[in-house]
C-alpha cells in the first residue's frame, strides 16, 4: 500500500505522461491532491504559443472560448484513457470528471470523483 504522497506523486507523473500522449504537450508544473473520494489535479503552464497570442490578442473573448471549448473537447475524446490511469492508480473507480482552463494564468484544473477514498497507508510522523 502507498501513502497519499506517493500516490499524488504517481497521479502527477501519469498525467503528464498524458497530457505528452494525447495533448502532443505537457505541462510546465503538475500537482495532485486527494481529498477524500476526490483527486484534484493542477496543471500549470498547459498552453501552446499559439493558444497564448490568442488569448492575449483577444479583445472580445471568443479566441478564449474557443480554448475552454477545444480544451474541453479534448479531454472528453481521450476521456476513456485517463480515467483508466486514475482507477489503476487509485484502486477506485471514477465516477465523475470536471475540467476547466484559465486562459489568463495557463492553468488547468482536473477533477475527478471516486466511488470511494483510495486506501492509503498512514504517513508516519516525524
Amino acid at each position: 500500500m502507498k501513502t497519499k504522497g506517493q500516490l499524488e506523486a504517481e497521479i502527477s507523473k501519469a498525467v503528464i505522461r498524458f497530457e505528452m500522449e494525447y495533448m502532443g504537450r505537457g505541462p510546465e508544473e503538475t500537482r495532485t491532491y486527494l481529498v477524500e473520494d476526490m483527486v484534484l489535479v493542477r496543471l500549470r503552464g498547459v498552453m501552446t504559443p499559439a493558444e497564448k497570442q490568442l488569448a492575449e490578442a483577444d479583445h472580445d473573448a471568443r479566441g478564449r472560448a474557443l480554448i475552454k471549448q477545444m480544451r474541453m473537447e479534448l479531454l472528453e475524446k481521450s476521456r476513456a484513457p485517463i480515467e483508466a490511469i486514475i482507477e489503476d492508480i487509485t484502486g477506485r473507480k471514477v465516477r465523475s470528471l470536471h475540467q476547466d482552463i484559465s486562459t489568463l494564468a495557463g492553468e488547468q484544473i482536473i477533477l475527478f470523483t471516486l466511488d470511494g477514498p483510495p486506501r492509503v497507508e498512514t504517513e508516519p510522523r516525524a
